[in-house]
């Protein structure tokens, strides 16, 4: 039996297709033509132009007539050409695809730049592809190895390690750019894009002394990572200002140990009176043991979270958050990307490159001891 077309193609997710009708396509090409692919050639005759300047329009080559590009592109539309994709990568062409090594995409966090990152690659043209380090150099290596074997055009990284010589010795090799997202390669030569977790966590214990706290702990797991060294960095300098205690606890890693560090230390003779915690899951890891103690919040121990999540706003008390500018640090990282990209025959590690530092902001909720209506 002859299954029809339409029902043997299982369409992705996403993606619309126009089957079109037989009777609305007479007039596109002639009968002796439709069976084959059209070629340069023929967009070429039919735009009236040679086929090196088809070929700089494919190419994204902006040293193109605008009266030029208009022709060429209305025969390609109207020839319904495509690129042998897998042609122009033998001939050195880009393949129009960007890679993405983040460490997870369960992270709300790394999930928005994704989405702000893959936007910008849409616009230009391009596919995203995301691959997951979690936070593991080894991994991180061979993900980009494999990302390089597939001629990927360009990569944006958030590094393992910031401090990684080896993973420095294999970008600064590469003849692709490279921008590194939330966290940079250091002595790498390379973009950044990143928000400033000193200021931010400054501020944030700044604001519960003003509160009257005075046994601020800090609690975070993960210690070894950019941004928490960036963010304790912040709070010892609040403290230390203020001639407070410095009381740092970096075991957190699941609700269990974040259980046992809040449980601990409020059954001490002098419990704190506040917790700053350092990653969004620490945060409601910690609230959750502070309810289940029944420990009244801000009451008893006021409570500040870095990053905001989607029901801190919902959750009673509300939780006050430092919140990170995440789709502005996935758009600006691709856009950074593209921009090299744009410098034909320059290689990457030759360009200036860019630290943008993006400035947080301070969601003021309850659970710091601001009113409801001030967040």
């Amino acid at each position: 039996m002859d299954i029809p077309l339409e029902a043997a193609f299982v369409c992705p997710p996403g993606l619309r297709i126009d089957w079109g009708h037989p009777e609305n396509c007479a007039d596109r090409l002639p009968m002796t033509t439709r069976s084959k692919r059209p070629t340069v050639s023929e967009v070429a005759r039919l735009a009236g132009v040679g086929t090196t300047t088809v070929s700089r329009v494919i190419n994204g080559s902006t040293r193109v007539d605008p009266n030029t590009l208009e022709r060429v592109t209305r025969a390609i539309e109207k020839l319904g050409y495509m690129p042998n994709q897998a042609a122009r990568i033998l001939r050195g062409a880009r393949t129009r695809t960007i890679g993405l090594l983040i460490p997870s995409i369960a992270d709300p966090f790394f999930s928005s730049c994704a989405e702000a990152a893959q936007a910008i690659a849409r616009v230009n043209d391009s596919l995203l592809t995301v691959i997951t380090t979690q936070n593991d150099p080894h991994v991180e290596i061979e993900n980009l190895n494999v990302l390089m074997r597939h001629q990927t055009d360009g990569l944006i990284i958030a590094p393992a390690n910031s401090q990684s010589p080896v993973l420095r010795d294999i970008v600064q090799r590469l003849t692709v750019p490279v921008v590194a997202m939330d966290r940079p390669l250091l002595n790498a030569g390379i973009s950044s894009v990143l928000a400033d977790g000193f200021a931010g966590a400054q501020e944030a214990t700044q604001h519960l002394i003003e509160h009257g706290r005075r046994r601020i702990v800090c609690l975070t797991g993960e210690a070894t990572l950019y941004t928490i060294r960036e963010r304790i960095r912040g709070y010892r300098k609040a403290v230390e200002s203020a001639r407070l205690p410095c009381i740092l606890d970096t075991s957190i890693r699941d609700y269990k140990s974040a259980e046992y560090a809040v449980q601990s230390m409020m059954s001490e003779a002098e419990p704190p009176d506040a917790f700053f915690t350092l990653k969004n899951s620490t945060t409601i890891h910690a609230f959750e043991a502070l309810q289940k103690l029944k420990i009244a919040i801000p009451e008893s121990v006021a409570l500040v979270g870095y990053d905001d999540f989607e029901l801190a706003a919902t959750v009673r008390p509300s939780i006050t958050v430092v919140q990170q500018p995440v789709d502005e640090i996935g758009r600006i990282a691709a856009e950074i990307l593209f921009e090299n990209l744009a410098q034909i025959g320059v290689r990457p590690h030759h360009m200036e490159p860019q630290c943008v530092q993006l400035k947080t902001r301070l969601i003021r909720r309850s659970s710091c001891g601001c009113s409801v209506l001030a967040g």
